[in-house]
Order: structure tokens, then sequence, then C-alpha cells
């Protein structure tokens, strides 16, 4: 049997499901209620505001729905730059989100790493080999072969889904049997640390504006399908379909869990904590607590570093084929796997692990993520203007209203990680200065980009 020489269509609307909820789905949601409950204290706005963000994060799976069904090739956000906006764009999108994601793979990793060791009682220094040795395995398994790759996303979003659920379902049945003195501890620390901060706190407006900043970081991820666009068997239908599914289902976890929370314990116990589900567990289980979140943590986390291997290596496949990066890292095996770029990819993950410089990057990359939604949604604008006859089997529905509030929410949230984080902005806009002589450099003239049926 001849060896593929592109990737192949074999994958359908279950791979799509399971790598948008296992990419978005990750430690945010059992961090960032704590914060959450600081901002907006009163129950109906804390479990309101994650309503809120689901909408917007639809809105975006409106927008890009339009530009993966017009555009069906695997890379994501890289493909949308680089067409409405020319290959420079491209260049600094593509590399961008594929080094950014292996960081992000790194810290999925080291998390799971570190609660490995915690709850086995091993010494903290075995974490960071834990920690590569899960992007190993992960990268050795999603080498054998796409179809592969499609069940293991599967398998382990299904476990990340069963992990919660016994999360939320545990709230709910023992919510009447939660430790007293842990709720009136938590209570009374949360109640002491409101008074001693409320004149620096946030409130009204901007109290709403981070809350919604916080849960949209939290929910970012839902673009998952956009990556794989040409390995669909059905693009057109099944883009959007992935997207609006995952983010319902999503949304309802989300949700729920808050639900559970807050039926748990009061938002003014949650308020400041830095994890608000050991939290909540603690005051549930007593000592147990944390072990019962570490076992959490290790269920549901794998599925996130699986699809972020997987969003990478296709990033870094789609800009070597348009002859952005390394010939090499096109080849594909027998299987419809993108080797190269795989193996690439999992050896700098594991470097991020073993350098510990995953951090900075990241923090970085943060500017960068918000960017790359910006473009891609001032893309929609660009085409429907410059290319109005191109096919397009989604539209976005209420466009232009709908992709401009996105659009503007981008511009905001950009503007904010700017001011936020002035520091990593001017180390983000460094980058953009060194990258442009590098493209110049490396770029070899007249490469076209090969079409995809």
């Amino acid at each position: 049997m001849a060896r593929p020489t592109s990737l192949l269509k074999i994958l359908g609307l279950s791979f799509g499901l399971a790598v948008t909820v296992g990419n978005t789905i990750g430690g945010g949601i059992l961090r960032t209620p704590g914060d959450i409950a600081g901002w907006l204290p009163q129950t109906w706005a804390f479990v309101g505001i994650w309503l809120v963000g689901a909408l917007y994060a639809t809105l975006g799976a409106n927008a890009l729905s339009e530009l993966g069904t017009m555009l069906p090739r695997s890379g994501g956000q890289y493909v949308f730059a680089r067409h409405a906006f020319g290959e420079y764009a491209g260049f600094l999108v593509g590399w961008i989100d594929w080094i950014s994601t292996c960081a992000s793979t790194a810290i999925i990793a080291m998390v799971i790493g570190e609660s490995v060791a915690s709850l086995f009682g091993l010494d903290a220094s075995t974490s960071k080999p834990v920690a590569m040795a899960i992007v190993v395995a992960l990268t050795l398994l999603l080498l054998r072969s796409t179809r592969l790759g499609d069940r293991a996303q599967q398998i382990t979003t299904l476990v990340k889904a069963l992990a919660l659920t016994a999360l939320m379902i545990a709230c709910f049945a023992f919510s009447g049997r939660a430790h007293v003195s842990a709720v009136a501890t938590a209570a009374t620390a949360a109640t002491a640390a409101t008074a001693a901060t409320a004149a620096a706190s946030p409130a009204g407006f901007v109290a709403f504006l981070l809350a919604l900043q916080a849960v949209i970081y939290t929910y970012d991820g839902w673009s998952g399908p956009i990556y794989f666009s040409e390995e669909l068997h059905d693009p057109a239908r099944q883009i959007p379909r992935s997207m609006f599914y995952s983010l319902a289902s999503v949304a309802a976890i989300y949700v729920l869990i808050n639900v559970a929370f807050v039926v748990t314990l009061p938002t003014r116990a949650l308020a400041g904590s830095p994890l608000a589900a050991g939290t909540v567990a603690n005051a549930l289980f007593g000592v147990r607590g944390e072990q019962f979140v570490r076992v959490v943590v290790i269920a549901s986390l794998p599925s996130a570093v699986s699809a972020c291997i997987l969003m990478a290596s296709r990033v870094l496949y789609s800009v070597s084929r348009d002859g952005l990066g390394p010939a090499v890292a096109t080849r594909v095996n027998g299987g419809g796997a993108p080797m190269v770029s795989l193996a690439l990819t999992g050896l700098v993950s594991v470097a991020f692990v073993a350098t510990k410089t995953v951090t900075t990057i990241v923090a970085v990359a943060a500017f960068f993520f918000v960017a790359d939604y910006t473009l891609s949604f001032a893309a929609v604008f660009v085409l429907r203007r410059r290319e109005p006859e191109a096919a397009r089997p989604y539209r976005a529905v209420g466009h232009p209203w709908s992709t401009g509030v996105v659009l503007l929410g981008s511009l905001a949230f950009l503007a904010s990680a700017v001011v936020a984080d002035a520091r990593n902005s001017v180390f983000a806009l460094i980058v953009v200065v060194v990258s442009y002589p590098v493209f110049r450099f490396s770029r070899p003239p007249g490469v076209p980009a090969p079409s995809v049926s």
C-alpha cells in the first residue's frame, strides 16, 4: 500500500466534539470560580456570567465557522491569517500558535505531574519526569495513525466528562453533609479578606468585565475543529456542528459545576480561593478532599494534552506545506498522521517541561492568542468584501453585527492584556519586530499553496 502524501479525510463529528471539549475544558474550571466569586458575590451573577461567556464564545464560533468552511485546510487560524492578510501574517500567526500550543501542552502535563506526585506522596521533583512521560506516551500513541488518535481523543475526553460529572454528583449528593467547621472557617476567612480589601476591590461594571474576561479565557479552546478541516469527512457541516454542539456541552458542564459549588458553599466562602474545587472538596470530604481533586485533575487533563499535541502538529504541518517551515514536517505516515510534525511537537513540549521556560512563553503568547482571534474576526469582514462570490457553505448568522461584537470584544481584551501585562506585551512587540527579518530571510520566493478539494 502506498504511503499517503497528505492528511487523510477520515475524521467525523465525534472527533470534532472530542477535540473541542478536550481542548476547552482544562484546569481553569477548577480554579477560576474562586476569582469569579470575589468579583461577583451574588449567586445569580456568579452563575449567570458563565452563560454570558458561552454567548460570546458562540458568536466567535459563528464567525470562525464561516472561515473554516470557506477555507477547509487544516492548520487553524494560520490558514485564515495567511489567506486574508498575506504570508507574513500567516508566518507570524502560525509559528506563534505552534510554539504557544507546545507551551500549553507542557503546562497541562506539569499540572498532571504535580497531581500525581501529591496523590501518591512522591517527592515534588518527580512531577517533571512524570509530565515528560505523559507527553512522550501520548505523542507515541498519536504517531501510530490518525484513526488511533481519533479514538484516543474520544476516550480521554469521555474520561474527563465522567470525572467532572463525579465532582458535580458529589457536590449535589453530599452538600448537606459538608463539614460545618470547614464552611464556617472558609466563610470567616473570606469575610475578613473581603473587609480588608474592600476599598481596593473592583466593583460594578469593572468587576463584571474582569469576571467576563476570566470566563472567556476559561471557554477558550472552542476553535479546535478548524485545525483539522481537511481531515473531516464533511467540513461544511461538521465544523459548525462540532463547535456549536461542543460549546453547548461545555456551557452545560460549566454552569452545572458552578451551581454545584454554590449548593455546597456560599460564594463568600469561595471568593479568592486559588482552587475553588479544592475548597469545595475539603468542605465535603475533609482531609481527603485534596486527594479527590487530584484524582479529578489526573483523569480530566490528559485529553487536553492530547488535543494540544494534535492541534499543534497540524499548524506545523500546514505552515511547512506552504513553504514557511521545514519541508520534512510535511511527511505523513501510512496511518495519515503527520509524523515529523507530531514528533517535533512532542519534543518541543518536553523541552519546555525540562527547561521550565514555559511560563514566560505562555505569558507572551497570551497576547498573541487574543491577537489571532482579532485577526480572524477581521478576516470575515475583509473576505466578505474582497471575495463576495467565494463559496461559503456556512455564512455567519447576523453578520456584520454578530461578528462586529466579537471583533470589538477581542480588541478590548487585547487592550486590557497590554495594560494588565505591559512587560510581556513589550516582549510580544519585540517578537513581532524580530520575526519580520526572519520571515524575509527564510521564505523561499514563489512557493504556491496547494489547493485542497
